[in-house]
């Protein structure tokens, strides 16, 4: 196998199951398959053949690089937990990389990436000029402050609709996502970094419970 870093990325943050295999910049390997469910099931088989197809195994990695949402809550656990343990078997590290940035990977100036979530609205993160803005849930009718001047980048969910209300430009992705991904966490090799973690803009739908809880009663002396 070639001597520069084999960064394996993955992503199952929305209705996809998605892989690449880069050594050092150059791609190897990818895949790419449209799956509403079942992605639990067809991960592994799918990085086995990402790998299969570059000629390399899993001990000729150097990292792992998941894709961290926001998206999906039981696909970004998947991946999140499926690179966590590749990592802890293979003694490599795991990167975490969420979709906003690896939409915007690889365009340059201010770009406003977004993620399409539930109820009509947007997960956003404007990118570049400078200072990186932390992602929020906005919606078409609530966008954030946009720098002045950018002429920004719109990449993602309703990109056109977000571009006509910021002057900006409706772009596609420089890098499919799972390339992305990985060219990110081939970056990000050898820094300090917490494990990967699922990126959860806002919380799961939840409803509270019907039923009171119980009643704790304290021992009387």
């Amino acid at each position: 196998m070639p001597s520069e870093p084999l960064v394996l990325g993955f992503d199952t943050s929305a209705a996809h199951c998605a892989a690449a295999l880069l050594s050092g910049s150059r791609l190897l390997a990818h895949r790419h398959e449209d799956m509403k469910t079942g992605q639990a099931e067809r991960l592994f088989p799918l990085l086995e053949e990402v790998l299969a197809q570059a000629g390399a195994t899993w001990q000729d990695l150097s990292a792992i690089g998941v894709g961290t949402g926001p998206g999906n809550f039981t696909g970004i656990r998947i991946s999140v937990s499926a690179a966590r343990g590749l990592a802890l078997a293979l003694s490599i590290p795991a990167i975490g990389v969420s979709t906003l940035e690896a939409q915007a990977f690889g365009t340059p100036g201010v770009v406003i990436s977004t993620v399409a979530a539930p109820r009509d609205q947007l997960y956003l993160q404007i990118i570049g000029g400078g200072e990186t803005a932390a992602p929020v849930l906005a919606s078409l009718v609530a966008l954030p402050p946009i720098p002045a001047s950018a002429g920004p980048a719109c990449i993602g969910a309703y990109a056109a609709d977000v571009a006509a209300q910021c002057a900006g430009t409706p772009r596609q992705a420089a890098f499919p996502l799972p390339e992305a991904i990985a060219r990110l966490a081939a970056r990000r090799l050898g820094q300090d970094l917490p494990p990967p973690a699922p990126l959860y803009i806002r919380g799961a739908d939840a409803a509270p419970a019907r039923d009171a809880p119980p009643v704790i009663l304290a021992d009387d002396d």
